[in-house]
């Protein structure tokens, strides 16, 4: 989430060079100490600039959280992630082809939330986000789908933000997938937790956000 997108080419690096290392063994890149199973899914992260953990370090970013919680469960999962600062629902569509020539069996979707901060019509963010289920659920009939909901400021007028909120719960129940109702839940607005510019969290921000995402992520990553 973020209110420009700087350095493109900088970010389309970074995430390339994140996603070149999907191809890696995923033995080789999941195994640990503790005995963990090596990891024989994949756990794809589809978002925007929260996901890809503006202003700190990758390794403090909520996804690099959840993917040491993985590890500790003793789960077999790896976490991909494939989030690029400044992408909006449209953009997470169109990145989808990419992402989807390696198998994913899993997506936590979390896109939307610059749409919602520059003002676009919120059917459109629902088209593009109601595709981007449809097309790999397409590729992959059994893949596991959580959805991040978010919220707006009050700011931008009460029935749009009331409206962006409603449209994640009405995506996550209209597709039947698991939802975090707020991905910022104790987070968003709290000065403490915040970078200067408040809209992106820090580090604690990050590891409160980690806390939100393993409360619904965990059970949809079991073994069936």
């Amino acid at each position: 989430m973020n209110r420009r997108t700087c350095f493109p080419i900088a970010l389309w690096v970074t995430l390339c060079l994140g996603l070149l290392s999907w191809g890696m063994s995923a033995a080789e890149t999941a195994s640990n100490a503790s005995g963990t199973l090596p990891a024989d899914k994949i756990l794809v992260v589809l978002g925007d600039s929260l996901s890809a953990g503006f202003g700190v370090d990758l390794s403090e970013a909520w996804p690099a959280r959840i993917q040491e919680k993985i590890r500790e469960a003793g789960l077999p999962w790896k976490l991909v992630n494939a989030g690029l600062s400044g992408d909006t629902s449209a953009g997470g569509l169109r990145r989808l082809d990419w992402i989807l020539r390696r198998p994913v069996d899993a997506l936590l979707l979390e896109l939307g939330s610059n749409d919602g901060l520059r003002g676009l019509p919120l059917e459109a963010t629902r088209t593009n986000l109601q595709t981007v289920i449809e097309r790999i659920r397409a590729k992959n009939p059994n893949v596991r789908i959580v959805l991040a909901g978010m919220k707006m400021p009050e700011n931008l007028g009460e029935a749009y933000t009331r409206q962006f909120e409603t449209l994640y719960r009405d995506l996550a129940a209209t597709n039947t997938v698991a939802l975090i109702p707020f991905l910022l839940d104790g987070v968003g607005g709290r000065a403490e937790l915040n970078l200067p510019d408040q809209i992106h969290p820090n580090v604690e921000g990050h590891r409160r956000v980690a806390t939100n995402v393993w409360k619904v992520l965990q059970p949809v990553l079991q073994p069936n």
